[in-house]
């Protein structure tokens, strides 16, 4: 659902002499979705792919052919078929989709450790991450920094997430803990600050709740006095029906907290669900090979359509 339901796993870096400053965060959310686009299977199928094979995957496909991309797809059908039965059955797709993305988060933490663990003792202080990612602005106060606020903002920010992620408050994290600190989504007991940052980031005038304006303002901004699409509409219905509970004409915390902390929702076993839904052909609630192949570009993508380098990997790798 456009911006609102990408989740906040990157921290993209600007280098800047021998120091780095992350670019802008995008919002985090508990569970967060499979995939940074929206499930809209009618306009394309970058959700299903980013599922099925992981978001960083699912980037570098785009230059497969698709012979290429549907030879390779076979091969990670066999991988998903766990008992060799010929068929891949709704608890195997569940697995293996829920698989990435444990790989992604594991493979992202991995990535930023080693920027960030300077002094290689298998931790990280917050002093560390602070120098690492904001120390050649530290002492100037972010003077020669444009946008001054916005990185002020963002440190305070960072702050705020590493101490709810740095559990026993010693002020260095664990490899667990620097992962709740990347991936709070992951983490019961980062709620409250997915909430923080989400009341942060759509509370425009700072009154601590969200009015209508702001709700959709957040994902939609009429362009030369364009109508509202219809999905617009239903978003203004959704707030007023569903997410405004007290019916106060505006989300608190506690209503903010409902909204985007779904906890009985399991996007992968949705996910898995729908594949199955969409590509079983004769409705016996599992699919062979032969059937995926059929409908290849819904699970990958090619040179037209985006897809991951799951297929790229050697088989043992994945």
């Amino acid at each position: 659902m456009m911006m609102l339901l990408k989740s906040l796993a990157s921290l993209c870096l600007l280098a800047v002499g021998a120091f780095a400053v992350p670019a802008q965060e995008k919002r985090i959310h508990h569970q967060a979705d499979l995939s940074d686009h929206a499930h809209d299977d009618v306009h394309g199928f970058q959700y299903d792919h980013e599922a099925f094979l992981g978001k960083e995957e699912a980037k570098t496909f785009d230059q497969l052919t698709p012979e290429e991309s549907k030879d390779k797809l076979a091969k990670i059908v066999e991988r998903i078929d766990m008992d060799k039965d010929g068929y891949v059955s709704h608890a195997e797709l569940h697995y293996w989709i829920k698989h990435r993305q444990r790989m992604y988060i594991a493979e992202n933490v991995n990535k930023h450790w080693k920027d960030y663990d300077k002094n290689q003792d298998g931790k990280i202080g917050w002093e560390e991450y602070k120098n690492t990612t904001y120390g050649f602005y530290l002492g100037e106060e972010f003077d020669d920094v444009d946008d001054k606020a916005t990185y002020k903002s963002m440190l305070t920010r960072d702050e705020r997430r590493f101490k709810s992620a740095d559990r026993d408050g010693d002020s260095i994290a664990t490899r667990e803990e620097f992962t709740a600190f990347l991936h709070p989504e992951e983490f019961d007991y980062m709620r409250d600050v997915i909430v923080q940052e989400t009341m942060d980031d759509i509370d425009k005038n700072g009154d601590g709740k969200i009015d209508i304006a702001e709700y959709i303002g957040d994902m939609f901004a009429s362009e030369d006095g364009d109508g509202e699409p219809d999905w617009v509409l239903t978003e203004k219905k959704h707030f007023s029906e569903f997410r405004d509970a007290n019916k106060d004409g505006y989300l608190d915390a506690g209503e903010v907290a409902h909204w985007v902390l779904p906890g009985e929702v399991d996007h992968a076993d949705n996910e898995a669900k729908h594949l199955i839904h969409e590509t079983d052909t004769d409705k016996d609630q599992k699919i062979t090979k032969k059937e995926i192949l059929a409908n290849w570009n819904m699970f990958v993508g090619s040179q037209a359509t985006n897809y991951g380098e799951d297929l790229t990997k050697r088989h043992d790798e994945l």
